[in-house]
């Protein structure tokens, strides 16, 4: 009975977390439908709404106590301080980023972004790597270095988006607490700044939110349903589902940004570039597979004992 349990608990971890990563990997086309509003208006309403949706999440479940908890702690506090600074950054970029034509490289930020953890976990967590680790960040520069040639810039959008959300991870593997309660004090704590901005707009009458017709305002109220509800399926997913399995199934959002880029938007994508990129998905590829090797010769040794 116990077994069958397990099963499906984890079919419905799997099920969470991969919603997750596909609403993630959708992202660009959601985006694209609220560009008249502007990057920092579309950013005000995701952080006021999702603030909103986790506050009554919250509440539906009896948990607002985590939240309080939290805003007690001032060492807790002052690291969300810090992951909603990181996570702010991120999705202002992002969403600027999608609106101004540059789909494909935001891709390459959440491509590359596993990479980057793993060097905050050598240089800050002081984390040892495997030979082969160590030779699939290589092969990541290189890929890097390549794409900078061919364009004649670096590709600061990506790896800008990969820095911030690779800090954002390293913060909160460092402020143990509840996921969810987690996101609803980032929130709040970047809401009233947010809030200030858009009653600005408002007061010089340039707020778009009613200026497009009814289908404008419900998509950036559903912004925020947007940014929270893949955290929330995240969050449910990835306790019940091995990490190694997660690991792989991120890169299905920066895959389907990517095909985005490509088919829906409509941008450049040549073959120089292509070989850029090629060198990175070889990267994930020995990191990927070296970590799946590892896990299952971890398996057997622990049945063993």
């Amino acid at each position: 009975m116990s077994a069958t349990v397990n099963e499906a608990e984890s079919r419905r971890g799997f099920s969470a977390a991969f919603g997750a990563f596909l609403t993630w990997g959708m992202l660009p086309l959601f985006i694209g439908l609220l560009k008249a509003a502007g990057a920092v208006e579309i950013m005000a309403h995701r952080v006021v709404w999702a603030c909103l949706f986790v506050f009554g999440w919250l509440a539906l479940r009896g948990q607002l106590g985590k939240v309080r908890a939290v805003l007690r702690d001032r060492a807790m506090l002052i690291k969300l301080a810090l992951s909603a600074a990181m996570i702010s950054c991120n999705w202002l970029l992002y969403v600027w980023a999608i609106g101004a034509g540059h789909v494909i490289e935001t891709s390459l930020g959440y491509f590359i972004n596993p990479l980057v953890s793993v060097l905050l976990g050598v240089f800050v967590l002081r984390e040892r790597l495997t030979r082969a680790q160590w030779l699939a960040v290589m092969i990541a520069a290189l890929g890097v270095v390549w794409l900078t040639w061919q364009v004649g810039r670096l590709p600061w959008i990506a790896l800008s988006l990969a820095m911030s959300f690779a800090l954002y991870g390293l913060v909160r593997k460092m402020a143990v607490v509840d996921a969810i309660a987690g996101l609803g004090v980032e929130t709040l704590l970047i809401a009233p700044l947010m809030l200030v901005y858009l009653g600005w707009e408002w007061q010089a009458g340039t707020l778009q939110f009613l200026q497009h017709g009814s289908l404008l305002a419900t998509l950036l109220v559903a912004s925020g349903v947007v940014t929270a509800v893949p955290l929330v399926l995240f969050a449910y997913g990835v306790r019940r589902v091995p990490l190694s399995t997660i690991g792989l199934m991120q890169y299905v959002a920066p895959t389907l940004q990517l095909l985005s880029g490509v088919f829906v938007f409509h941008e450049s994508f040549p073959s120089t570039q292509a070989i850029g990129f090629g060198l990175i998905w070889s990267a994930l590829f020995v990191y990927a597979g070296e970590g799946l090797w590892r896990a299952r010769r971890v398996r057997p040794a622990l049945a063993t004992a």
